[in-house]
């Protein structure tokens, strides 16, 4: 390690530390990714249960907390434009992580990281693939004898 930059980790713990926090954070991503594509499929089912609609019919909908009187007319384009929102915050997240992963894998090369796997996690592996060629035999349904 070049000991003029005073950015280089000191020892390998740092690194290792560095590393977890990296990979902590690309997980955070992750799961904030997955919890936008879940509000994004709700508002999709919302747009789709009101669009056939009259656009005049009652409709409720939910503004911090409160619950208001609106018609499908009002709330419809208000759903598509929060739908589309949460698409292009998604997209700024896919980007944010393809850059984490890039910034991970530059790290994992200049400190020759390699990822071992445990001994439980090799025996799980060895059992999936025994086991992905057996078969299960299920009985037709109803025969008690």
């Amino acid at each position: 390690m070049a000991e003029s930059d005073p950015k280089e980790p000191i020892n390998e713990q740092v690194v290792v530390n560095m590393y977890n926090a990296m990979r902590a954070e690309l997980n955070q991503i992750y799961s904030k990714i997955t919890e936008l594509e879940m509000d994004a499929s709700e508002h999709s089912l919302v747009i789709n249960a009101i669009q056939p609609l009259d656009q005049f019919r009652r409709c409720y909908r939910m503004i911090g907390g409160v619950l208001v009187e609106r018609t499908v007319k009002e709330v419809l384009p208000a759903v598509q434009r929060n739908k589309e929102g949460i698409e292009e915050v998604i997209a700024r997240l896919n980007e944010a992580a393809e850059k984490k992963k890039r910034e991970i894998a530059d790290f994992e090369d200049k400190y020759k990281i390699r990822i071992r796997k445990s001994d439980s996690e090799v025996k799980d592996d060895s059992s999936k693939k025994e086991g992905s060629s057996q078969g299960v035999l299920v009985g037709p349904a109803g025969s008690s004898e």
